[in-house]
């Protein structure tokens, strides 16, 4: 493993460098990363930081390794930019990440976007059936992100696709938008925002998200509670406190807000599918 987020083995970055679309995107941890790295990449007009092939055949070892243990590992592409983000220098990078899941079975690819209407016009499997280890994710912050960015995945024949409500910025009901599809959700990650600048995330959002995955079989990961958690009670307070509609939460920090939600841990998973 590669990678420190719960969800993943493996991170991989075709390139670094993105342009914000949306309100999940004010406190982006990539664009601070990238700055305090010294890369200067973000922006419409930013240049794209792209790698060498060392980096390109790290994916290569990871499914040789799979291929020898027989256990599949999940890559998340990518943590630092848009896969489906449109701009002409991407383009022989894009061709470049395709050729590289059709290679590495063994690996399942989430591909995660919040522009989930230029999959069809990116990706080159759409006049055939698509590699199964190929997952298609979009992220829905709040309702009117879920409303406009929905659809389009919901026409995805991907094996798997997820959502990542992360940061959750207010509550959304995906009742009416899943019904309306025949490709279903298979997977709903939630989390609040942590790092400088962090919005709070209301209880009361992540629990009605996890409760509509219970009530129909989808699985649920609930990643954080990030900067700001839950007081309840007479338990100890500390940091800054907030009232957010009759919660009161605690800014403590990412590790100590911890990932509990209502006394237990949530690592829903959607099956895997062998390739």
């Amino acid at each position: 493993m590669n990678s420190s987020i719960e969800w993943t083995h493996h991170t991989f970055n075709p390139w670094w460098g993105c342009a914000k679309v949306s309100p999940a995107c004010a406190n982006c941890y990539a664009e601070a990363w990238a700055k305090r790295v010294g890369q200067n990449v973000w922006g419409k007009n930013g240049a794209r930081r792209f790698f060498s092939e060392k980096h390109w055949s790290e994916p290569i070892s990871w499914n040789e390794k799979a291929v020898q243990t027989g256990e599949r590992s999940r890559v998340f592409c990518a943590s630092m930019s848009d896969v489906f983000e449109k701009r002409p220098d991407l383009e022989q990078y894009r061709r470049k990440l395709w050729e590289l899941i059709e290679k590495t079975k063994m690996l399942d690819w989430l591909l995660l976007t919040k522009r989930p209407q230029n999959i069809f016009k990116m990706a080159p499997w759409n006049d055939r059936r698509w590699p199964t280890n190929v997952w298609i994710g979009t992220t829905v912050e709040n309702q009117k992100q879920a409303t406009i960015r929905l659809p389009f995945l919901l026409e995805v024949p991907a094996a798997v696709r997820f959502l990542s409500c992360e940061p959750l910025l207010g509550n959304i009901d995906l009742s009416s938008l899943i019904k309306k599809h025949t490709h279903p959700i298979d997977w709903v990650i939630a989390g609040g925002e942590s790092g400088h600048g962090a919005r709070p995330m209301n209880p009361v959002w992540v629990r009605s998200l996890r409760d509509f995955c219970k009530s129909k079989k989808i699985a649920f990961h609930f990643k954080q509670w990030g900067h700001w958690a839950p007081v309840y009670g007479e338990q100890e307070q500390s940091g800054r406190i907030i009232e957010l509609d009759g919660h009161v939460m605690a800014a403590v920090g990412k590790l100590h807000a911890g990932r509990m939600l209502d006394g237990a841990t949530w690592d829903g998973l959607p099956h895997q599918k062998a390739a």
